[in-house]
């Protein structure tokens, strides 16, 4: 039995690291919930409390990354308050319809409140496509930061 739960352990983490690309599935998470598999399963004698505190943290940041990015890339470029609610929505909108919401709803919910906001096609354009740069940026600090509690749970595996 205890090798099943190490294997599920590994099939959370590689799952969650795939995740972390893939907006489909809950990647940080996977990754937490693997590491706290596998420390559970080892009665928490290599991998105690305080790390899976900091590496929880850092899950956190992570996903608090993943639901900003894109709105931080609109503001950014300079999109007005409206392009900034309208990637916000367009963020939580996208979810709803797969990996394809996830990438058209943030652009396309900036652009629909830049345009809103009085200014030209060209500009508002240009805020979405920051908008997406910024999930862009998003998805590759969570991809670092799920690598990083990756090699935390091995240092703690190696010297805990």
């Amino acid at each position: 039995m205890e090798l099943a739960l190490y294997v599920l352990a590994a099939a959370l983490i590689v799952g969650g690291l795939l995740g972390s690309i893939l907006p489909v599935l809950p990647g940080i998470p996977m990754v937490f919930g693997g590491i706290w598999l596998a420390a559970a399963v080892d009665g928490y004698q290599h991998l105690g409390v305080w790390w899976l505190v900091v590496i929880g943290a850092l899950g956190v940041a992570g996903i608090a990354v993943d639901f900003v990015a894109s709105t931080l890339g609109a503001k950014r470029v300079g999109a007005s308050r409206r392009a900034l609610w309208g990637a916000a929505l367009g963020t939580v909108v996208g979810m709803f319809f797969g990996i394809p919401g996830l990438l058209i709803g943030p652009f396309a919910g900036a652009l629909i409140g830049e345009l809103a906001s009085g200014n030209s096609v060209l500009r508002a354009t240009h805020v979405g496509v920051g908008t997406w740069l910024g999930l862009l940026f998003g998805t590759l600090v969570k991809l670092v930061i799920s690598f990083v509690m990756v090699g935390l749970f091995g240092l703690a595996l190696l010297f805990g």
